[in-house]
């Protein structure tokens, strides 16, 4: 939600508070609910003085009544469709009389026009008349339609590709020839370092497109995640045939190429420098694992899709491979270690704390525990003999 709407927010609290004048609550005789600043057209009074359980609907603002599509027949809170953004702000009545105090809230709902919906909202009691009870509360809400997410992400993925692709403005240029980009001539405008065509714009839009579907979806879809990866990796090969333009388009994103992870400034053209750290982290390892196996282009969809363990898997793979020759790979600690047997046994220790258990083998191959010693320094030293003889029998 924009400003605009916090704005009408924050703007119906104040009112509110101006209307105190040292009072627990406003008075109701202060209010004009049709009249108050922008937003009593957004407005709705509930008058519960006769019937607290269903209020009566003593003004609808104009632009909440077109909103909801009613008539003028609705003239109580039980007359109020269900999942009609009036009933965002009906249903929430019974809490300012429970709080005594004006309640804001925002969320998202489906309407009944099928549209998903942005509204947020504020209650706030009014005192009856003779400095009574609360027995009226006013409501503003503002609110704004959502697009659908896919079709979001095709709109904003091809205005990045236009600005890209765009023309060069040798015209828009002039305007800054004294300026201190002048010797960059047309690239002085910003967008003509942006420019690009072929085969590595092509790549980039339709990377980015299914890149921002993904996003604006939060989807959890294998096959999607797949897709969006295969088309970065697509869009770092062609990125080889025309690097001069790919590192224009590195430096103007504000990115740098380190060596250790090359391909951390792909990921974040494609899916945002925004994205969560993790998560690009883990596409650059499967970028460079597709280059280490040499994926051809369109094929790492399936390449992943066939891989065991998933991109997790991947990950795990390229760390091995990036670890020096000779560096022994991490020992699992005593809580990383996977159970391999539970019995019970007397032996004076916390939960967690590590125990030594000594056996001898019995005549019929089952261990015969002779002991059980809560020291952790022996326990650290046994597991340690274990790890070099288990390296030092490995084929």
């Amino acid at each position: 939600m924009g400003g605009d709407e916090r704005r009408m927010h924050v703007r119906a609290y104040n009112h509110w508070v101006s209307l105190l004048k040292g009072r627990p609550f406003p008075s109701i005789e202060d209010l004009d609910p049709g009249n108050v600043a922008d937003f009593g057209a957004h407005g709705v009074l509930l008058d519960f003085a006769g019937d607290v359980t269903d209020p009566g609907i003593g003004y609808l603002g104009s632009k909440l009544r077109d909103e909801c599509r009613l008539g003028g027949d609705i003239v109580r809170v039980a007359d109020v469709p269900g999942r009609s953004l009036l009933s965002r702000l009906t249903d929430h009545y019974l809490q300012i009389i429970a709080n005594r105090a004006p309640i804001g809230f925002e969320a998202e709902f489906v309407s009944l026009r099928g549209c998903t919906t942005l509204y947020r909202g504020i209650l706030m009691p009014f005192a009856a008349a003779d400095g009574g009870g609360i027995d009226h509360i006013y409501g503003v809400i503002n609110w704004k339609d959502v697009a659908d997410p896919v079709v979001q992400a095709r709109l904003d993925a091809e205005l990045g590709a236009a600005v890209l692709a765009g023309p060069r403005g040798a015209g828009e240029a002039s305007a800054w020839a004294d300026g201190p980009l002048a010797d960059r001539g047309a690239a002085a405008t910003g967008h003509a370092d942006l420019a690009m065509t072929g085969s590595l714009a092509d790549a980039l839009m339709m990377a980015r497109e299914t890149a921002a579907a993904v996003r604006a979806a939060d989807t959890r879809s294998r096959s999607a995640l797949y897709r969006a990866l295969g088309r970065a990796h697509d869009f770092s090969l062609a990125a080889d045939d025309d690097r001069e333009t790919y590192l224009r388009l590195v430096t103007e994103a504000g990115l740098t190429i380190q060596p250790r992870a090359p391909m951390t400034p792909m990921v974040k053209l494609v899916f945002g420098p925004d994205y969560d750290k993790t998560r690009l982290t883990e596409f650059a390892a499967v970028l460079g694992h597709a280059r280490r196996h040499g994926i051809a282009a369109g094929r790492l969809p399936t390449f992943l899709d066939g891989f065991e363990g998933g991109i997790k898997a991947i990950v795990a793979a390229e760390r091995q491979a990036r670890r020096p020759a000779g560096t022994a790979p991490h020992a699992p600690t005593l809580g990383e270690r996977p159970v391999i047997a539970r019995l019970p046994l007397a032996v004076e220790a916390a939960t967690g704390d590590a125990v030594v258990l000594v056996a001898r083998m019995g005549a019929d191959g089952v261990l015969d525990i002779v002991a059980g010693i809560a020291d952790h320094d022996l326990a650290t030293r046994a597991l340690k003999t274990q790890d070099r003889t288990a390296i030092a029998h490995k084929p």
